[in-house]
């Protein structure tokens, strides 16, 4: 039996699920109670109800998406665990391919080796406990700094807005080269099908992008990144089912 879909995996997924689901469920009761001491109005709070669940499911496709680029490598039941409590595309499958890659493997082949399997969920998991510990400590005092720095003037206010955008500029950057040039020693390869995802994936965003501006579709905008994802994803399965086999695993890194 695969380690990694063993009965005490599925045992451990579906005990965090039930935690997770009692968690809302505890919050959301008690907020509603809440809402009717203060007056609110029944329609509202169902009205607020209906729309955070259709503005979570443009979310939880880009998860669904997550779980299964990082399935093929680890299993089923670890992503799901780990993206049902806290994490990211960006997050989970960084942390992973580091792991892997100290390792000697990387994403695009499978784990086999249970040592392994529990370096990187380990890996995975820690690093996600950081900001749950950090941010209660240090956001409110690091606000406050990025406040009074970025209220002094324009200028000031300019340039936080500058360095949050060069922030996810650069991992951005990160993701686009290592789909362009791969990774040295045993990290994930570059070539033909990974540069063919990443033009596919752009494309189909910046597609999406101007039909929302174009037609003023603003509830189309929280699918895009989902849709994109999904697309790239059928285009590089497309590509290696009609193209030659040394040309689709044709690699140069």
């Amino acid at each position: 039996m695969d380690f990694k879909t063993s009965p005490l995996m599925y045992s451990l997924a579906i005990g965090v699920i039930i935690f997770v689901i009692a968690q809302s469920l505890f919050f959301m009761i008690k907020a509603w109670k809440r809402g009717k001491e203060i007056g609110i109005e029944t329609d509202k709070m169902k009205q607020t109800v209906i729309s955070s669940v259709l503005f979570t499911i443009a979310p939880a496709v880009s998860i669904l998406a997550t779980v299964l680029a990082l399935a093929s490598a680890l299993g089923i039941v670890l992503p799901w665990i780990r993206l049902s409590v806290i994490g990211n595309l960006a997050y989970e499958t960084v942390a992973a391919e580091n792991a892997l890659s100290v390792l000697g493997s990387s994403l695009s082949n499978e784990v086999t080796d249970a040592e392994q399997f529990s370096t990187i969920a380990w890996t995975m998991t820690i690093g996600s406990c950081f900001p749950l510990v950090l941010l209660p400590i240090f956001c409110r005092k690091i606000h406050k700094i990025m406040g009074k720095a970025t209220s002094k003037s324009k200028s000031a206010g300019a340039l936080g807005d500058i360095l949050g955008a060069a922030a996810f500029i650069g991992i951005i950057a990160a993701f686009i080269s290592r789909s362009i040039a791969g990774v040295p020693s045993d990290g994930p390869s570059a070539g033909l099908m990974s540069v063919a995802t990443l033009l596919s994936s752009m494309i189909f965003t910046v597609a999406l992008d101007y039909l929302c501006r174009k037609k003023d579709l603003k509830k189309l905008e929280p699918f895009v990144l989902p849709i994109a994802m999904f697309g790239a994803m059928g285009i590089a399965v497309l590509l290696t089912q009609i193209l030659p086999a040394d040309i689709a695993n044709l690699t140069w890194r």
